[in-house]
């Protein structure tokens, strides 16, 4: 079986979109499928790239679109189209997998061609007319008709968790033809996890909080760093770059925060690694929706560490984290309960080694990324018998 992914970005390229579908062409291809992908450059530019990515021993063929400008966190790519309508030409995939939200994938509904092969919708998230962002506002009501007329027009639609799927406005007229697929994670290409290479942790030693991630509003971050002011006891350490940079960095030196807060920028795997095994938790404090799964809480499950996250409703993050089992829920902005939840963390470190066991066992059991693939292929099998029935 031949599959064309069509997504936002690839890695080298950060982000939890990136991570899965590196990991999960890495094991459609273990499982014999002849995998693809059409991305963007990262960066702005006149170049277009075509080679592979290599994961262990395999090479992923990726074909990075030139980018001429961002805005709103949206590539603008005019060759976009014109790549696409020459790898269907070359490689007449089975099934085009569209990763979204990413505006490139409209090109589909214009093209013949990709409009005579199955396509399946990996719904990543749904994109707000956020109460942040007036520009988003203005930008949603333009997307949201190109978006009703792909998810009309694909064979099936993945969901990465039953509560997102229920609460998601676009996908409400199309649960007859959604899937729920939790994302997954691939261990085999992460560093083994390790132990916190200090001394025995007491009451009196602070509660090293980890937290990764695009340095964007609506990661929290700000209620995490204020959170901090409030504990004490805490010890925060920001991995990620993103545009929130100097405020966050602005609010550190405001709450005096300087020897209790640490921003280390982008880590490549080994040094982030490290973090995570030198930390007492992961939290992920994001505000909105537009976090909808998570990944880098699998990471912190993988790790065996505790999570506390922010509840967002509608949001996979809190089906993700099992509340008190696998980590804590804490509503989203709200200072005061993040900061308590800090405190009955750092007096109680039986409680984190539990909650991380906890987590390792519910990663095992519904998030590697195998289990992923497994259920895409199976989703595929069933668009293509669907397909050829209708013939």
């Amino acid at each position: 079986m031949k599959v064309l992914h069509l997504s936002k970005y690839f890695p080298p390229h950060t982000g939890g979109m990136e991570t899965y579908l590196r990991d999960l062409m890495a094991a459609q291809a273990r499982q014999n499928l002849d995998v693809e992908a059409l991305v963007h450059q990262s960066a702005t530019g006149f170049h277009t790239e075509t080679g592979s990515y290599p994961v262990g021993d395999q090479q992923l063929p990726i074909t990075r679109a030139a980018v001429w400008a961002t805005l709103l966190f949206t590539p603008i790519s005019p060759i976009f189209p014109w790549l696409l309508r020459r790898i269907l030409k070359r490689t007449q995939p089975d099934i085009l997998h569209l990763h979204m939200p990413n505006p490139s994938v409209f090109w589909v509904l214009l093209l013949p061609r990709a409009k005579n092969i199955p396509w399946v919708i990996q719904w990543h998230a749904d994109v707000p007319a956020s109460r942040h962002s007036l520009g988003l506002r203005v930008f949603h009501r333009v997307y949201h008709l190109l978006e009703r007329a792909m998810l009309k027009r694909c064979q099936a639609i993945i969901a990465s968790s039953p509560p997102y799927l229920a609460s998601s406005v676009p996908l409400r007229e199309f649960r007859e033809k959604s899937h729920v697929i939790p994302l997954g994670l691939d261990p085999a290409r992460l560093p083994p996890p390790g132990q916190r290479q200090t001394s025995q942790q007491t009451i009196n030693s602070p509660l090293r909080i980890l937290a990764v991630g695009r340095l964007t509003y609506y990661k929290g971050f700000e209620y995490l760093i204020r959170a901090a002011k409030r504990c004490a006891s805490a010890e925060i350490h920001l991995v990620g770059e993103g545009d929130q940079e100097p405020k966050l960095r602005a609010l550190v030196r405001e709450l005096d925060l300087d020897n209790r807060v640490f921003f280390h920028g982008r880590l490549p795997d080994t040094q982030l690694a490290q973090q995570f095994a030198q930390c007492d938790c992961l939290c992920l404090p994001s505000i909105e929706r537009t976090e909808a799964f998570g990944m880098v809480l699998l990471e912190a499950m993988y790790c065996g560490k505790a999570t506390l996250v922010s509840n967002v409703p509608g949001s996979g993050m809190g089906w993700v984290v099992d509340d008190g089992i696998t980590g804590l829920h804490v509503p989203p902005e709200n200072i005061d309960a993040l900061a308590d939840s800090m405190r009955k963390l750092h007096q109680n470190r039986d409680r984190i080694a539990h909650l991380g066991k906890n987590g390792r066992q519910r990663f095992d059991r519904l998030f590697h990324i195998d289990k992923s693939a497994s259920g895409v292929s199976e989703l595929y099998e069933l668009v293509l018998r669907t397909a050829t029935g209708n013939q």
